[in-house]
């Protein structure tokens, strides 16, 4: 028999299951996530008229269910109209207008263009300093691979791209179809063709700190400062044998945990493999943010050229981060 309230019940046994989107919303203050944006990227001003913009908090929300659940634009806008549990995270429930694809990829663009994506993922970090989760127990750096769709050129054209040239005769409609900013590398014997996603990690609470995007074939040392995060009180940095120790951070203070490399013909003597392993069980926490990332769909892009990838490792590492606040707070982890 149909009922009355079918609505206010079913929204109280989601309420009652935990929505994944609840936690966020109760634990995550997206104004000032909003606020971040509308700082570096105002908001039109209404005296030329026309419809007027989305708000920014919404159009923020969207892109966090859009990485929480790594959907394509089309899904995004399908899955808003039909899901009640993402209506009413995003504050719509009772409202006929949704933003549509094409908003959603114009709003992201905006963010591409501004270089919004590192003030959106700061904004994150500076909200889960705020509840307590500071950086006191040392960092810990890697990096992954993230792969991207190959592209199919030619031999000579490849070669004007690794100098960083735009290869002769190609329109603007078909370079824009083109990503020349990713390149080739090699791991474990096994080709890769993408950018590479580098990290540091708190050591105890595990949210990423500091990121730091390029094309996959360049050396991860090169981006070993660039990522160190210098609001961690401790010294203690721990990284794989992709890195070596850098004199500069030893004379600062820095107490660099980075386990040996063998040499051909000169394996590690028992004391540096008893180091290496010791070293590995700490270091096996920063790999947890990397399958949180890959959870989110974070190890393979729908996207074309340096600057959207970063945004989109921007903010999937963002959403990460809250995504990781909403299960502290719910596990009652302890802050200092």
């Amino acid at each position: 028999m149909p009922s009355l309230f079918a609505a206010e019940e079913r929204e109280a046994k989601l309420s009652k299951l935990g929505a994944p989107l609840q936690s966020l919303d109760q634990h995550v203050d997206f104004a000032a996530l909003a606020g971040a944006v509308d700082q570096a990227l105002p908001r039109p001003h209404r005296y030329f008229g026309g419809r007027p913009p989305y708000p920014t908090e919404l159009m923020v929300r969207l892109l966090v269910i859009q990485q929480r659940f790594n959907l394509s634009d089309e899904q995004l806008e399908y899955q808003v109209l039909d899901r009640t549990s993402f209506q009413r995270f995003l504050g719509i429930r009772d409202s006929g207008k949704v933003p549509d694809r094409n908003t959603v990829w114009s709003f992201r663009e905006k963010l591409v263009q501004a270089g919004l994506g590192q003030a959106i993922f700061d904004e994150v970090n500076r909200q889960l300093q705020a509840q307590g989760y500071l950086a006191r127990c040392g960092q810990i750096v890697d990096a992954t691979l993230v792969q991207v769709p190959i592209q199919r050129n030619r031999r000579d054209e490849n070669e004007q791209i690794k100098r960083g040239d735009t290869p002769a005769g190609w329109p603007d409609k078909k370079l824009a179809h083109k990503d020349v900013d990713a390149r080739w590398t090699e791991k474990h014997g096994k080709p890769y063709f993408g950018y590479k996603l580098s990290a540091s990690t708190d050591r105890r609470y595990k949210p990423i700190h500091k990121l730091h995007v390029s094309p996959a074939h360049e050396n991860d040392q090169n981006h070993l400062l660039k990522v160190l995060d210098e609001h961690n009180t401790s010294r203690d940095l721990y990284a794989d044998r992709g890195y070596t120790e850098l004199d500069r951070l030893r004379e600062e203070g820095s107490r660099q945990h980075i386990q040996r490399r063998a040499k051909p013909h000169r394996p590690l003597s028992e004391t540096q493999a008893r180091r290496n392993r010791r070293i590995a069980r700490i270091r096996a926490h920063g790999e947890h943010p990397f399958a949180g990332l890959r959870q989110l769909g974070g190890k393979v892009l729908r996207c074309i050229g340096l600057r959207r990838a970063a945004l989109q490792l921007q903010l999937k590492a963002a959403t990460y981060n809250l995504k990781h606040l909403g299960w502290l707070k719910e596990a009652g982890v302890k802050t200092f």
